[in-house]
């Protein structure tokens, strides 16, 4: 399967998978996304390499792991890390453009602070930044063009910060029309680099990759009235981790809830939040119709893979808790993953653990290209054949902090997980006994064959691919026998060698 086709990457921000219909979610706002699972493959154990924006769009950009390509945090809140991408790095755009590809991506960028998409090879306007630019001049021109209404909220919902000020914004109504919204601007953007592209393909048999990256549906969530008040928020179930205690919890997981001021707001607040954010999932899901019928109407359905996810989830309540960080639960580490492959089977649904970064092999591979230059990914396409593929049965999470550094690993196994803290308190949940992780059994007697398996099985998986995290488990747990000198000294290793 490495006859070149057209690509088309789909890709939000922060968008838990629990709110699309192909994922269980009974509200019917997803039919687009719904029909993209339906005809092609669903991905039930999709996991981000990291649940934070840069790092992780890096990994997908470079096919590596955080830990190698070293781009660990957000530049808004940069704790000291590197802020770009060194230079020389491998990126899948630049194999591409190798292969006669045009390339394009329109939308949210978010891979450091100086280096651009445009400088990887893309096309498209420059729109930095975490939040939808709503300043940016081509925004302001699009609007001005089509007689549009300014960028305009009220009803704001926010809560109160443990120094008595007000919390960050989480939502707001929009007094704009959808035509005028940033989503419906950057779909329209993305139609119109589709419609030249596909010339491209007639005229000169070139293919293309082209990325449509949401800001959205990362909070905070501002829409206009139709999305805003779509959902009944009595319609609304809350998760059922609402009930965190945070005890025999990492503390900082509760000084997290705190910065995100649950507690400040009435859970009627709760309810009205998880009620917006699902209607800005609708919102965006409009407007992946409209390039997904665009894609049909030039033609291009039959020659174009499609691709949709995330970079990571987003909790909207979940564990107390709002946007995302250092506590590495299923709501922001498991996220959508959905792939159609021309002339692949429909409705294909795969259990298998895999990751956005496994984007990049399988990118890589239906351009022709080598997957392996992704050193860190695994092309995806022998599963989306439907066939029976050899796997890994878990798979490794890393964190590197957000508002200071916070380093944390996590192995996620058919049924339970270990978050390593070296801070606190290491994590161990029973999927499947509590599957909203509420009860840390790490301590638990009973679980100490899971716990120290899946101890030695993370250590061995860091240390394999040279991720120095290791280094801090050979003297603190069971990891087994080591063969080597752990102070790496090289002065006693006939202490460790059998």
């Amino acid at each position: 399967m490495t006859e070149p086709k057209n690509i088309l990457f789909l890709m939000t921000d922060q968008h838990r998978a629990d709110t699309l219909g192909a994922y269980g979610n009974r509200l019917g706002t997803t039919p687009n996304l719904d029909e993209l699972a339906r005809t092609g493959t669903r991905f039930d154990r999709w996991y981000t390499p990291t649940a934070i924006c840069t790092p992780a769009r890096a990994s997908l950009l470079t096919g590596q792991a955080p830990f190698r390509h070293k781009l660990l945090a957000n530049y808004e809140r940069n704790v000291g890390y590197l802020e770009d991408l060194a230079d020389g790095q491998f990126a899948f755009s630049q194999a591409l453009r190798d292969k006669g590809y045009n390339c394009g991506l329109i939308g949210k960028w978010h891979v450091g602070t100086n280096k651009s998409a445009g400088d990887f090879g893309f096309d498209g306007p420059d729109l930095p930044g975490w939040h939808n630019p709503v300043d940016h001049p081509d925004y302001l021109a699009y609007l001005k063009e089509r007689g549009l209404p300014p960028y305009e909220i009220s009803d704001r919902i926010r809560g109160t910060l443990p120094n008595g000020g007000p919390g960050n914004l989480l939502a707001a109504r929009l007094h704009q029309p959808v035509e005028a919204t940033f989503e419906h601007y950057l779909a329209t953007r993305a139609i119109e680099m589709l419609e030249r592209y596909a010339a491209d393909v007639r005229e000169r048999e070139q293919p293309f990759f082209l990325a449509l990256h949401f800001f959205g549906p990362h909070l905070p969530y501002i829409l206009p009235d139709e999305y805003f008040d779509l959902i009944d928020p009595a319609d609304v179930e809350l998760p059922r981790s609402v009930a965190e205690t945070f005890q025999g919890k990492p503390m900082v997981q509760k000084n997290y809830s705190a910065h995100w001021t649950f507690d400040t707001m009435p859970i009627e607040t709760t309810r009205k939040l998880i009620a917006i954010y699902q209607g800005y999932v609708a919102l965006i899901d409009r407007q992946l119709g409209r390039v997904l019928d665009a894609m049909r109407r030039l033609g291009l359905a039959d020659d174009t893979s499609v691709f949709f996810t995330c970079d990571h989830g987003e909790f909207t309540g979940s564990h107390r808790l709002h946007d995302k960080g250092p506590a590495m639960y299923e709501d922001i580490y498991r996220t959508p993953g959905l792939i159609r492959v021309p002339g692949q089977p429909e409705g294909v649904v795969r259990n298998e653990f895999v990751s956005l970064l496994d984007c990049t092999a399988t990118i890589l591979e239906l351009a022709g290209a080598d997957p392996k230059a992704a050193v860190d990914s695994r092309s995806l396409l022998p599963l989306v054949s439907g066939e029976p593929a050899e796997w890994e049965d878990d798979i490794v999470c890393e964190f590197h902090g957000h508002h200071f550094p916070y380093p944390q690993r996590m192995l996620r196994a058919d049924r339970y997980k270990l978050v390593v803290n070296p801070d606190s308190v290491n994590e161990l949940y029973d999927l499947e006994l509590d599957p909203d992780e509420l009860l840390n059994v790490y301590e638990h007697p009973e679980n100490a064959g899971v716990r120290s398996r899946m101890m030695r099985r993370l250590y061995t998986v860091l240390r394999e691919r040279g991720d120095n995290f290791y280094h801090w488990m050979t003297s603190m747990y069971d990891v087994g026998d080591v063969g080597y000198d752990p102070t790496m000294s090289g002065l006693d290793e006939t202490t460790y060698q059998k």
